[in-house]
């Protein structure tokens, strides 16, 4: 897979490093430095139909482990930022925040300027590229077993402490920053602080560090080869990118399954008109049913297929596109699966584009992992009441597209 790895400064005047990176051969196609964001442009040939991965300064990034109370809620989450309030200058509404990874009830946050990251993502739209994953480049180091690592970019030290915890400045200053924590680890551990060197920085005279020469390679591939451990992306929630895959499209896609199961139920009422064959009808309905839970998973029995596929025709005529009742539990059929729930009522408000539904599920989890994955899709979802009843666990969705 061959992608192309910007790295943008604080603004637009900034140097931008970039490389274009084959993870599967393991070798660098082309690198460069760009004198600010405003020759992001020229990329724009370079970039083909790769993947872009945006890293930014960790300086503008907050990286903090939030405890959450034990099995957390969705409305939990929601009160992460009044959690970080207290560490956090200004208007925390002016803030996004963006969930890391989950170790039992501790959750990694991100909290990035919501001016900044549009800033950034500004850079990138303005140069004609398409941003699919912007993390904070310090994650993009690959982590040490003990200790620390670091490696210098042009001016910039980036120092990556563990999993979510790094730091990043301008070197000379950060040296020395280094340094001293390095004597307070040693007065707290009674031992010198371990550190992955993948610059030429030396700290030979510094008892307190034990550094490690890394290879010695291009700063840029040393982090563009990191980024596949670096499962996070700062774009999230409203920030997202939108797939490029059109909504009409994929009406169409399910206006011309319908019509595919419409003909085949022709054609077996042909072949049952012609042929007698109880072993053959068998066979045919069948195909019938296999074609019809195919396209409907969640449907429930029906007794006249060729009556139940007309209505269906006819809904998705008249259900506004790709906010039809059926386009959307086509799209959320996925998301029904992978969570095991399964609606007990439906109700679809057309006006709003929206459907309420009564599930049922194994538990709390699932209903959080079906919101999850209908997320993924594009679909909002709000949690109503919840309740407990026979091991098993009863609530109320509102799914809008």
């Amino acid at each position: 897979m061959e992608q192309l790895v910007v790295r943008l400064g604080a603004n637009s005047n900034e140097t931008v490093h970039w490389i274009v990176w084959s993870s599967q051969q393991n070798e660098i196609i082309a690198s460069g430095v760009l004198a600010n964001a405003n020759e992001l442009s020229s990329l724009k040939e370079r970039a083909g139909q790769r993947a872009i991965t945006v890293l930014v300064p960790t300086s503008d990034v907050l990286l903090k482990w939030v405890e959450l109370p034990a099995k957390a809620s969705r409305k939990a989450l929601a009160a992460i930022p009044y959690m970080l309030e207290d560490e956090i200058s200004g208007d925390i509404n002016q803030q996004f925040f963006a969930l890391g990874p989950q170790k039992n009830n501790v959750q990694a946050v991100a909290v990035v300027s919501k001016e900044k990251l549009k800033q950034w993502l500004a850079m990138i739209s303005d140069a004609g590229l398409v941003c699919e994953q912007l993390i904070p480049d310090v994650l993009a180091i690959p982590q040490a077993t003990q200790g620390w690592a670091l490696l210098v970019l042009g001016q910039q030290l980036l120092v990556r402490q563990d999993e979510w915890a790094g730091l990043q400045g301008e070197k000379d200053w950060l040296v020395q920053a280094v340094t001293l924590h390095a004597r307070q680890y040693q007065k707290a551990h009674a031992e010198p602080l371990q550190l992955n060197n993948y610059a030429e920085l030396q700290f030979d005279d510094v008892s307190n560090i034990e550094s490690h020469s890394m290879p010695l390679e291009l700063p840029m591939k040393v982090l563009a080869s990191g980024i596949a451990n670096a499962k996070f992306n700062l774009l999230q929630g409203e920030f997202k990118r939108k797939s490029s895959r059109s909504a009409g499209w994929k009406t169409w896609r399910l206006a011309a399954a319908l019509a595919g199961i419409a003909l085949l139920t022709s054609v077996i009422d042909k072949a049952i008109e012609q042929q007698s064959i109880q072993s053959q009808l068998a066979e045919i309905n069948s195909q019938i049913k296999n074609e019809y839970q195919r396209a409907f998973p969640n449907a429930g029995a029906y007794r006249d297929v060729r009556a139940t596929m007309q209505s269906k025709m006819k809904a998705l005529e008249q259900g506004g596109g790709a906010s039809s009742m059926l386009v959307m539990l086509s799209q959320l059929s996925p998301a029904f699966a992978d969570s095991n729930i399964k609606p007990q009522s439906l109700r679809f408000d057309a006006s709003r584009s929206e459907l309420r539904m009564q599930v049922v599920a194994n538990n709390f989890e699932a209903l959080e992992q079906f919101k999850k994955l209908a997320q993924a899709k594009g679909f909002e979802v709000e949690q109503g009441a919840i309740n407990n009843k026979d091991n098993q666990v009863i609530g109320s969705l509102a799914v809008r597209s």
